[in-house]
């Protein structure tokens, strides 16, 4: 029951986000923001693809602390899509950290 939620809140976190905090331009902010749910393509390289025990941070290589790091970087560039992008990654990593128990 806990991974429904899990997948649903990859999906309304990003939303919420982008709706309270960048109303001009949500809808931009929130396309953007899904479009980070895109990094979980990492998981084809795992065997196997969908392991409902498996924790994702730092195991797939685009969960690992490096690239996280960036992600987080990318917050505070000046250029909205990179930030708005950057905010869905941060987002995302969050909430599978949480999945994880971390």
């Amino acid at each position: 029951m806990f991974s429904y939620l899990h997948i649903v809140l990859h999906f309304l976190l990003p939303l919420a986000i982008a709706w309270f905090f960048f109303r001009s331009d949500w809808k931009k902010a929130a396309l953007f923001m899904l479009a980070a749910n895109l990094v979980d393509l990492d998981h084809l390289l795992a065997s196997p693809v969908y392991d409902p025990g498996r924790c994702s941070i730092n195991y797939h290589p685009l969960h690992t602390m490096f690239p996280i790091s960036f992600y987080g970087a990318m917050m505070f560039l000046p250029w909205k899509p990179v930030r708005w992008l950057g905010i869905g990654l941060v987002i995302h990593m969050l909430l599978d950290a949480i999945d994880c128990g971390i």
